[in-house]
Order: C-alpha cells, then structure tokens, then sequence
C-alpha cells in the first residue's frame, strides 16, 4: 500500500471514528451546550473583566489622562483607592457583608426551627403551617418592605406616615423605619423559607433509628438535637445558609426601598446608582466585586462541607419516622407557629389589599374607601393623573410583557435543564457531561444585578450572528433561562437518572431517531419533574426585580419594575394594586400546578 493510500485510509478512518463520536446524541448536545455555555456565562465575565483595565471612550470627561483602548488600573484604583472608595466601596461592601450574615442567621434559626416542628414533632395543623411557610416565596422579597413601610413608615421621607404613628401617634426611629434592622428583617422573612424547604427535606428523609438509640440510652432531648440531629443536617444547612447570604448580598428592591432614605447603600444599590450615573466600568468593578464575594463564599463552604463526616442515614431498612412527642406543649406550639406564619404571610397582604382601597392614607374610616386605584380614570388631584391600574395601558403592557417571559422562560428553562440533564445524567463517566454539569452552575455564583450589567454590555451591540438585543423581550427571557440552569439542570438530571437507558435502547433498536425518544418517552416520563421546573422559573419570573430592573425600557415594562416605580414615585395605592395582581396570578400558577401538574414544593414535608 502506498502511503497516499495509507493517509486517505487514516483520514478516512478518522472521520468515520468522529462522525460515530458526533452521532451519540450525548456528545453532540453536549458540545452545544458547551458553545452555550461559553458565550452566554464564561465570556461574558472575561469581558467585562477585560473592559475593568481598558480606557474607556467615555472616560474622558473624567480625567485627561484618559487614552481609549490602552491599559489602566484608573478604574479599580478609582474604586478602591481614591477619596470616593469609602462610599462607593468601602461601606456599601461592609453593609452589604453585614446584611448577608444576619439575614442567613435570622432565617437559619426560624427556617430550621419550623422544619423541625413539622417533620420531627406531633404538632397538629402542620399542613396549615406548611402551606403558610411557603406562601413567603410565593410573594416578590420586596412587598414585605412594602408591608414594613406601611407599618412603621415615618415623616423622614414625606408623605403619610405609617399606621403605627398615624393611628397610636407614635413616630418610629429612624433605625426601625429604614434601614438596617428592616432590610435584615424584611429578607429574613422572605428568605427562611429557602432553609425550611432545604432542612425540612433533610430531616423528613432521616432515619429516626439514631434519636431513638440515644433516647433509649438516656440522652436528653436538646442532647439528641445537639449531637445527632444536628449534625447530620449540618450540609443540608450550610446550603442554606450559602444560599440565603449571596441572595442577600445582591438583592436590590428591599435595600433600595429601605435603605435609600438613611443612605444606607449595599453593592446592589451603589452598583445600579452607578450605572444610572453612566459610570459603567465602576459599575462593572463592582460587579465583580460581587461575584468575587459568591465565589468565595461557595469555595468556603464547599472546603467545610467537604471536611465533614458523611453518614448514611436512610437505609433499606424500615426508616419510619419516630415523631418527638411534646406531650401539653404540642398545641401552644402548633399556634405560636400557625401566629407566626400567618403575621408573617398573611397579615401584610392583607393591610397591603385594604391600603390600596385607600383614597388617603392614613385615614382608616368607611368612607375613605374606594375604587379609583384600580379602576378610577385620570384625576389631577390624585397622584397628579395617574389613572386607575385596569384602565392604565402602562399596566396593560407590562402585565402582558410580565406574562409572557414568565411563561416563555419557565418553557424553555423547564425543556433545556431536561436536556442539559440527559446530558449530565447520560454521559456522567464522561468529560463532556462533567463540563455541562459545572458549567451549567456558573449563573449561580453570578449576582442577579451583576448579570445583568453584564448583559448590558455585551448585548447592547450586535456581536457575531446576534442582533442587539437591549431594550427587547428576548433578553430578558435569556437571562431569565441563563439564571434558572443551576436550578432546571440539577432537577433535570435527577429526573433523568431515574429512568434507565432499557427504554431508549428498545426504541433505538426499533429505529427511532434521539428527537423520537425524547419526544415519545423521556418528556412523559419527566412530566412531573417538568411542571416543577416549570413552576420555580414561572413564580420566580414573575416575581422577578433585581435581575431585569436595569434591562427594561418603556417598551419591555414589566410588572416588578412598574411597581417598583410606583413605590419611588410614592404612589403608595399604586403599587399595592399591582402587587395584589402579582400575588395573585403566582398563587393561581401554583395552586392550578398542585392540583392538575401534582407539583409541590412541599412535597414529603408537613405531613403531605
């Protein structure tokens, strides 16, 4: 054989070896999601990275020294070295540390403690409780702060005060009404539903044979907790806690609302302030900043989550749950946490519903009700000629453009974390399938906000084959999708990785194309797992602010931004209608999801 024989016979053995290779759906999705992946999370950050040590055009009415295109350290130096640091970094990154580590505290303590009431005591009314628990998520994190203004509001900023000074004519301190103690609590109220959902799965899974070896050795009951319980829901809870402070650091509705009248600024705010101010790359230190703190954070947690013990606590034998019995303390329990969740869940919907029937605030009689709020036309003497909500085309448009991503998003998120997932599950002794299960968590160590100033930058121009894509629904649906893949992908490949490959394999060898099977057999067998999906991205879509509050334009209003600018413009009624309908809808997704998708998040907890 000739060597030129020898060449075309190895060329073409190479490519029949690659064409093989590329015909296994595993890998060819997966180098698609690769692609994906790279240009939508891992570029994006190397760039804005990048722009941090370039002149920017914009830089030169900073300072003269300023050359487009050419190295610099002007802007980190500007950030963290010059006489501006203090209050553009310096305090907003101390706030901002301060408000992650007391919000995870305060929801890791009510969180864990209710979890633990509901799986591992006799308490009555626990599906009341569960239900009340999680009603918290249902709701935007900021319309506590909303509830929390309402209440405890002063003259600081203007306007009506609160019912606490309007009705019993005491004026509430600065520190109760804004800033740090409401932020950290209104957060807190919200986010401890993330630990109970977390811990509660934990404990309800837990084989109860330990608590009632040590019971029977003469272990007290806060003995058992400390050195049984505890412990083996110790990563269960560092989770949580991980989870809970980068929310924390980089949510901005809350702070924003709160925090503004007392100056009380976190890097969330600061880093929106400056964008507004058009100090982009600022605004981008920032970002990475941000990003930075997430990283390590999660580096941290997984070095001590890694040094602990691991323990096998369900087993194949019989793993009933011995309930821990309170004995004449059942029911005090039961209606403290039945109280609790409903001040917490139910009470400031409730004010909020009856403010927005309000013609004035802070005048509680009968005939201070009325309808304009919702269906009142144009009048120059209320909140100079806003009309109704239902008459508004403002409010039109942004409920449409609001139910649109969400139900696009939660779509598409739902159907590409269930491939993501077939990859990761199908080709998880593979490099290809350990690249899309890390790369698809990469959006979680991302901030919301500085996702989206990311976004900005890179989609504000057309790039490659892509349009500009600023000021459209498509980006917003797009980050909506990026942000939710360590979510939709995790649920995606655990589904997946209950239905055996016997079923592909037989319809393989009947010649059914990979879209056949996938369409024929795996999208019914994860139909459940698919309505969940569906569910988290819909409620968190609708929901959602600090990921999209620097992306809308008047085109792509929404109805988070449209009520956010409400709540700064002080049209108080406003804003509560809206949320009222915000409220609404999630709570109808989620109940309709229940009922006919047999999703729920509380799924194994609370006696269900």
């Amino acid at each position: 054989m000739s060597k030129k024989q020898t060449l075309a016979l190895r060329r073409t053995r190479l490519y029949n070896l690659s064409m093989n290779w590329l015909r296994n759906p595993v890998h060819l999705i997966g180098i698609a999601a690769i692609l994906f992946l790279a240009y939508m999370i891992a570029w994006p950050v190397l760039k804005i990275a990048y722009t941090t040590f370039v002149w920017q055009q914009q830089d030169v009415r900073l300072t003269g020294e300023a050359n487009p295109g050419h190295f610099t350290l002007y802007h980190w130096t500007r950030v963290l070295g010059s006489d501006m640091s203090v209050s553009l970094f310096y305090k907003p990154i101390m706030n901002s540390l301060a408000v992650g580590a007391a919000v995870s505290a305060l929801s890791m303590v009510l969180g864990c403690g209710l979890a633990w009431l509901v799986t591992r005591t006799n308490i009555p009314l626990k599906k009341t409780i569960t239900f009340l628990a999680v009603i918290p998520y249902l709701l935007p994190a900021w319309i506590l702060s909303q509830a929390w203004l309402t209440f405890f509001k002063n003259g600081k900023i203007g306007g009506t005060p609160g019912i606490l000074q309007s009705l019993l004519h005491v004026a509430p301190p600065d520190w109760i009404s804004y800033g740090f103690v409401p932020i950290v609590f209104s957060l807190s109220m919200h986010d401890s539903v993330f630990f109970f959902l977390i811990v509660g799965a934990a404990l309800s899974s837990m084989n109860s044979q330990l608590e009632e070896a040590a019971s029977v050795a003469g272990a007290r009951r806060l003995t058992v907790l400390r050195k049984i319980v505890f412990p083996l829901v110790m990563p269960s809870m560092l989770s949580g806690f991980i989870l809970i402070f980068t929310k924390a650091i980089s949510s901005y509705g809350v702070p924003a609302l709160l925090g503004s009248p007392v100056n009380f600024y976190m890097i969330s705010t600061m880093l929106y302030s400056s964008m507004r101010s058009r100090l982009t790359t600022e605004a981008n230190v920032l970002s990475l900043a941000l990003i930075l703190i997430s990283v390590a954070t999660i580096y941290l947690n997984q070095r001590v989550a890694g040094s602990r013990r691991s323990y096998v606590t369900v087993t194949g034998k019989d793993s009933a749950r011995t309930l821990t019995e309170l004995g004449r303390w059942k029911y005090p329990a039961a209606g403290a946490a039945a109280v609790l969740m409903a001040m917490i869940a139910v009470v400031p919907l409730l004010v909020l519903l009856l403010q927005s029937f309000m013609l004035k605030e802070g005048q509680y009689h009968i005939s201070n009700l009325t309808m304009h709020y919702w269906w009142g036309g144009s009048d120059p003497d209320i909140n100079t000629g806003e009309k109704g909500v239902l008459r508004n085309d403002t409010f039109m448009l942004a409920i449409k453009n609001s139910l649109f991503i969400a139900a696009a998003s939660a779509v598409l998120s739902a159907v590409i974390g269930l491939i993501l997932g077939y990859v990761v599950s199908r080709g998880k002794h593979s490099w290809i399938g350990r690249v899309v299960d890390q790369a698809s968590f990469l959006p979680y160590l991302i901030p919301g906000v500085s996702l989206a100033a990311i976004y900005i930058s890179m989609f504000a121009k057309p790039a490659l084959l892509i349009p500009a894509l600023y000021g459209t629904i498509t980006l917003l649906i797009l980050i909506t999708v990026v942000k939710e893949l360590p979510f939709t992908v995790k649920a995606g490949s655990a589904s997946m990785m209950q239905i055996g490959k016997e079923l592909e394999e037989a319809a393989q060898v009947g010649g059914a194309s990979w879209f056949a099977r996938f369409r024929r057999i795996l999208l019914p067998l994860n139909r459940k797992s698919l309505m969940s999906a569906f569910l988290l991205v819909f409620i968190g879509a609708m929901k959602e602010m600090e990921l999209i509050i620097m992306l809308v334009t008047p085109r792509t209003e929404t109805l988070t931004t449209l009520t956010f600018y409400y709540a700064e413009k002080g049209y108080e009624q406003l804003t509560n209608v809206i949320l009222m309908i915000i409220i609404a809808i999630v709570i109808a997704v989620y109940l309709i999801a229940v009922k006919w998708g047999k999703a729920d998040l509380t799924q194994g907890i609370g006696g269900s």
